[in-house]
């Protein structure tokens, strides 16, 4: 794992594996919305506008996953100094924001029919909504100043800070009356890990869908380290040359 560190060795490999992930992000995703809009069943509450989970539910668990990478990629790079953490928490930002508007959209759209307004300052649509703003609180903060080891250090703070709405978006249902349900994949019961609520032929198409926007996050953050990389080099020559 050592190796994979210095940038080089790592695009090397990204570069080969791309491909993969993206074939890989398309096979999942027409399977997802195959059985999710034709073969699962419809719920018995919701109808069909329960379809927007396959949707909604990925795209909320990528928000917060990429939040957690792009942390831990900052970490790194406040201890270690390494550009090549530098470069993952620049290049996971825009994309995770991506996925948290994606989430907050499908969620007014599902939360319409089903709450009878877009938004409610609910506390996981409010947490959420948090989150969105750090990652363009990073993304602003990483590139205001002139000095770029500056705007990664500010950047790497936030991003720290901010991982503590994580828990509070994810137990916000348990901690708070909420509209939202609680959870019904990932829960506990008298201390220990218990079985999801949602039928098999729901879990199916869900698992298909969050493997889809995995694998894009894989291929599109590789796409994004290279050239946060290729803009540090340039940096680079720039200041050699004066």
């Amino acid at each position: 794992m050592h190796r994979l560190a210095n940038p080089a060795t790592f695009l090397r490999y990204a570069n080969l594996l791309t491909p993969w992930f993206l074939a890989g992000a398309a096979l999942l995703g027409l399977l997802g919305l195959w059985f999710g809009l034709l073969d699962s069943p419809p719920d018995y509450q919701q109808g069909d506008s329960v379809r927007i989970m396959y949707v909604h539910v990925p795209a909320a668990y990528m928000g917060l996953a990429v939040y957690l990478a792009m942390a831990v990629a900052s970490a790194m790079f406040l201890i270690w100094k390494h550009p090549l953490a530098d470069a993952m928490a620049r290049a996971a930002a825009p994309i995770g924001a991506g996925f948290t508007l994606v989430c907050l959209v499908t969620g007014g759209l599902w939360g319409k029919p089903m709450w009878g307004a877009y938004w409610v300052w609910d506390a996981r649509l409010t947490s959420m909504l948090v989150l969105f703003f750090l990652y363009l609180g990073h993304i602003a903060l990483t590139s205001a100043f002139d000095d770029p080891n500056r705007g990664s250090r500010a950047g790497a703070v936030l991003a720290l800070v901010g991982i503590v709405n994580l828990p509070i978006i994810k137990f916000s249902v348990d901690w708070w009356n909420t509209l939202h349900q609680p959870a019904s994949i990932l829960r506990f019961q008298d201390g220990q890990i218990a079985a999801p609520t949602i039928p098999a032929e729901m879990l199916l198409p869900l698992f298909l869908m969050l493997g889809c926007f995995k694998l894009l996050f894989l291929a599109l953050a590789v796409w994004r380290v290279r050239g946060e990389l290729a803009q540090a080099k340039l940096r680079n020559l720039a200041m050699d040359g004066r």
